[in-house]
């Protein structure tokens, strides 16, 4: 009898899908995003003792001596399955490895499907979850934060449009304007209008698609102004596509701050060695490297925190 669960063979199609939908891109975007199992430019990091010491003496890894992560490989450049269509590489692996580093331990990468992140947790399957996950406090409830990036969208054009920038409602009143339904992103493009209309201007209009490709049509046939998603994937497709910029970036938790985080099991006692472990890598550039390397600079925070304020419950 066959030992491969249906885990396993969920895992490998995702894996292959994946790696044909992504394959195009990858190559298109090869000067700018190395996507390779191998990974030649990964930054390490050095041994923080502080971190290790804040460690509680109590704490057991799932592993001794190793820091098992879990991560889903949603698409570059955060995660994705490399061209092996087995390894995950990305912004989020690489501080993954540095996180390691620092606490001098091996780092063990477990792939999962985003939905099921929150219950391998708090079953033991791994020590955190470095996967793109927002402070919130209905998650706060559950699980403790250790800050590492900003939570942005991109505000995105096409490459030769006569936008410059867009950094408050009034830039985009009037404009077309592509987005999700029933995002984020959507909810706080809609207070927006509503600014823009109660201060005599023009509201947005907001438009919908079925996919990324569609928009992304919208946009380039000028049936759209400005596209609105997650920072990371436009700026992948930015670089993939070569005939759309930035011309502005929008927290996910306007009109303030939103963090996302190291994810760990609530009163485990990891997420401050964690910070410590993140600010020390901030402190000596590391971290800022990482972030440059995968072109995700503005993303950046100016120092990690232990379960900061998380988003409201809307």
């Amino acid at each position: 009898m066959s030992n491969v669960t249906f885990p396993d063979i969920r895992t490998f199609f995702l894996a292959a899908l994946i790696a044909v939908l992504t394959g195009l891109g990858a190559a298109q975007a090869a000067d700018e995003f190395d996507l390779s199992p191998q990974q030649p430019g990964r930054l390490h990091a050095v041994k923080n003792d502080a971190a290790v010491a804040a460690i509680p003496r109590e704490f057991k890894f799932v592993t001794p001596g190793k820091f098992t992560i879990a991560v889903s490989p949603g698409g570059p450049p955060l995660a994705t399955y490399a061209t092996d269509a087995k390894t995950v590489v990305g912004a989020d692996p690489d501080y993954a490895y540095a996180i390691a580093d620092s606490l001098g331990l091996t780092l063990e990468i477990v792939p999962v499907a985003w939905i099921d992140w929150p219950l391998g947790l708090t079953s033991g399957k791994y020590d955190a979850v470095i996967s793109n996950v927002g402070v919130t406090e209905q998650r706060k409830e559950k699980f403790d934060f250790s800050t590492y990036r900003q939570g942005l969208h991109g505000i995105f054009v096409k490459s030769d449009s006569s936008i410059a920038s867009i950094k408050e409602p009034r830039d985009a009143a009037g404009l077309r304007i592509i987005v999700g339904a029933g995002t984020n992103q959507e909810r706080i493009l809609v207070k927006w209008s509503e600014k823009d209309v109660a201060a005599g201007l023009k509201p947005i209009e907001l438009q919908y698609y079925d996919d990324e490709a569609a928009s992304l049509l919208a946009l380039r046939s000028g049936r759209a102004d400005v596209i609105v998603q997650p920072h990371a994937q436009l700026v992948f497709i930015a670089a993939r596509d070569k005939n759309i910029k930035r011309v502005g970036t929008l927290s996910a938790g306007w009109p303030d701050r939103s963090d996302v985080a190291i994810t760990t099991r609530k009163g485990s006692g990891l997420a401050d060695a964690l910070t410590i472990a993140t600010n020390g890598l901030i402190k000596d550039g590391t971290y800022a490297r990482i972030l440059d390397h995968w072109h995700l600079s503005e993303e950046a925070l100016p120092a990690s925190e232990t379960n900061p304020p998380g988003l409201p419950k809307y």
